[in-house]
């Protein structure tokens, strides 16, 4: 089964995903990533999406709910690296994504997501 690597860095998780997203990898991550907060006991998630080329609605309501599940396990998550048509193709659908915090890169993300663990 085909699965995304989940870093570790200290007290954050670092997920990048540099394959095209289908459904079920996405479950797959929600799960690999949920047992991973568990285990670790990590305050933060960082997912880079910078090789995504497309997001459709169940992608997006899966990072929504991927953050969300984050958050109640007590981890900020900031999500990295969207592409123009990716945030075009999110507003179109009428997502908003809400309590999904973004940062236009890796060094930004991981710095707002280190200040906000810094902060709890």
């Amino acid at each position: 089964m085909e699965r995304i690597p989940i870093l570790q860095m200290g007290d954050l998780l670092l997920v990048t995903i540099q394959v095209d997203m289908h459904d079920q990898l996405a479950m797959t991550l929600q799960d690999d990533l949920s047992e991973r907060i568990s285990r670790t006991s990590a305050r933060g998630v960082l997912i880079d999406i910078s090789a995504l080329d497309m997001v459709d609605s169940f992608i997006g309501r899966m990072i929504g709910t991927i953050s969300g599940l984050s958050k109640i396990m007590d981890a900020e998550t900031v999500l990295v690296g969207m592409q123009p048509a990716v945030a075009i193709t999110l507003v179109e659908l009428g997502m908003t994504l809400p309590g999904v915090s973004t940062a236009l890169n890796v060094e930004r993300g991981m710095k707002l997501l280190q200040d906000r663990v810094r902060l709890q």
